[in-house]
């Protein structure tokens, strides 16, 4: 059953690998390098959107495994959009910078 009290979000709309077309939704400036369910998911957590994340099959591209996130209505969507888009690409930052960081060593 179809729930009008939220909105869909798929990964596709946040991918910079993609063009308009195919179902990007918001600028390349704006966009993630092929981002993952779990970060859309911990992006839309931060926001406190309640998302409730779904692995599925964007109808553009159904031969790619995609996935989305249902969030309650908030803003308008491309508003909610440009937000997540945002903050999805702070989470992928802090990711990168987890990787990235040697680990200390203590000293006795």
């Amino acid at each position: 059953m179809k729930d009008y009290e939220k909105y869909v979000l798929w990964l596709d709309y946040f991918n910079s690998e993609l063009k308009r077309n195919d179902g990007r939704r918001v600028p390349l400036s704006s966009a993630t390098r092929a981002p993952t369910l779990e970060e859309l998911n911990e992006a839309c957590r931060r926001l406190n959107l309640q998302p409730v994340p779904e692995k599925a099959r964007y109808p553009n591209s159904w031969a790619k495994e995609s996935g989305y996130v249902s969030v309650r209505k908030a803003k308008p969507k491309q508003a909610l959009i440009m937000k997540v888009a945002k903050e999805l690409s702070s989470v992928r930052g802090q990711a990168q910078r987890k990787q990235g960081q040697p680990q200390q060593v203590k000293k006795r």
